[in-house]
């Protein structure tokens, strides 16, 4: 017998999926389930729930009515069995790592992955005997030649950050699946709209849906797609670390989602203007943007993606003083950390994500001072190549 449930267009989704058709009280909005405990009828029902016969929340650790939509509705865009959400990206990663690792373990994790990501590999998890390989990024083959008895989890993002180096997923999910290995992608900058893992053979997704799937710059969200035994696995390690989204949080992520798929297309078609100005644009010696066809990875972005986001990195064709006055001389964007909202927010990253780092480092990495990364946000499109504009060639007083 066919599905009688006809398939939805991501557009669709992003508002529906989830989301039962009937709700407390008739509520249209899912409702906030405030909420730390759940009470029993009775001492039968404590029993059945006990032997697993009924499939109920106990305490607010557990799990939340609010919060099952919002992992629902992931899961949904992903094409995942079922996801679990977190107070915050970082507890996302951090209580996936500590689930697929054990001391002896091996870990294979991207340069390019966010600095907080290696950080907790590199030293956090080296405290409890947990081995790591950093490869180059992009590098397939230096993940075979990585790879030993005891790898357990490689760590990708797709696209990074800041270069937005795109990766093959298809070719490092043929090689890890046929050795056994979890694949973690990292998906925030793509969001579900633009890129799937999954239907590249990842295992699991994870997102920092503070950024784009919330949208608004007022919420933490973290959260991790993928089989429904593998999530079940983390789910029980989230459990006791206690990294739980609460019910307000989750509210706020189901309200930005909604909006998703439009916040992200117009956010496509800026970023995708504004790379292509900044490239004929003389001041600019670099523009990063897998989007264009100057970027290194744009082939196989194009094979991978359905759109490139909202994110242009470039660099300015001077000195670190001038940048600073570059980026001072904008008038739309805030100047700040993240991505993904409906405001622009522009900054030098190595004057903001990377200042702790020597120099010497930041240069290992290709953060010069003369870079700048630009998140676009839902304005104008005109209005903010104009603004760019500007900002590049200031009229003289």
């Amino acid at each position: 017998m066919s599905d009688p449930t006809p398939k939805r267009t991501l557009a669709t989704q992003v508002v529906h999926a989830g989301e039962s058709r009937t709700r407390p009280a008739s509520a249209l909005a899912t409702p906030i389930f405030q909420t730390a405990t759940y009470v029993f009828e009775d001492t039968a029902e404590v029993v059945n729930f006990m032997e697993g016969s009924v499939n109920r929340i106990d305490y607010g650790r557990y799990g939340n009515p609010t919060v099952r939509v919002v992992e629902k509705k992931i899961a949904e865009l992903e094409g995942a069995e079922d996801t679990i959400a977190f107070a915050s990206g970082m507890a996302a990663i951090v209580t996936t790592c500590m689930t697929y690792t054990r001391a002896g373990a091996h870990v294979i994790i991207f340069s390019d992955c966010y600095r907080r990501t290696r950080g907790f590999v590199s030293k956090f998890l080296a405290r409890f005997g947990v081995e790591h390989t950093v490869v180059p990024a992009g590098d397939i083959d230096a993940v075979e030649r990585a790879i030993t008895p005891k790898t357990r989890l490689i760590i990708a993002e797709v696209p990074t950050n800041p270069f937005q180096w795109i990766l093959d997923l298809d070719a490092l999910s043929a090689v890890a699946r046929a050795r056994g290995i979890t694949t973690l992608i990292d998906s925030t900058f793509a969001t579900p709209v633009n890129l799937r893992p999954m239907e590249h053979g990842i295992d699991l997704v994870l997102h920092s849906a503070t950024k784009y799937l919330s949208g608004h710059n007022d919420v933490l969200c973290g959260a991790v797609a993928g089989s429904e035994s593998a999530i079940s696995l983390i789910r029980d390690v989230r459990n006791d670390f206690g990294g739980v989204l609460d019910p307000h949080a989750a509210y706020l992520v189901l309200r930005g989602m909604k909006t998703l798929a439009l916040r992200v297309a117009q956010q496509n078609r800026t970023a995708a203007r504004l790379a292509a100005t900044l490239a004929e644009h003389p001041r600019i010696k670099n523009v990063w943007y897998p989007g264009h066809p100057s970027h290194r990875d744009h082939a196989l972005a194009r094979r991978l993606m359905d759109g490139f986001g909202g994110v242009v990195t470039f660099e300015l064709d001077g000195d670190p003083a001038g940048t600073s006055r570059f980026v001072d001389r904008c008038l739309i964007p805030r100047i700040a950390p993240s991505l993904g909202g409906v405001e622009s927010l522009i900054e030098q990253p190595a004057l903001m994500s990377y200042f702790d780092m020597a120099p010497e480092q930041r240069a290992a990495l290709g953060l010069h001072e003369t870079i700048v990364r630009y998140a676009v946000g839902i304005e104008d499109t005109e209005e903010i190549i104009a603004d760019i504009q500007q900002a590049l060639d200031p009229t003289p007083r």
